[in-house]
């Protein structure tokens, strides 16, 4: 039982530093906000016509 108990305890202490860091990083990172422009070719939004017309 004791190496199950220890096995445990590393865990939750890898547990708890991941959220706390996760805690922090949400506490004193603060996002920049910018403008994204993202060119899409005309051939993407509009693809050509291929292959026979039917009436």
């Amino acid at each position: 039982m004791p190496t199950l108990f220890r096995f445990l305890v590393v865990c939750a202490v890898i547990a708890g530093s991941i959220y706390g860091a996760m805690v922090a990083l949400v506490t004193f990172v603060v996002p920049q906000e910018r403008d994204v422009t993202i060119r899409i070719p005309s051939e993407r939004v509009n693809p050509p016509a291929t292959g026979t017309v039917r009436n």
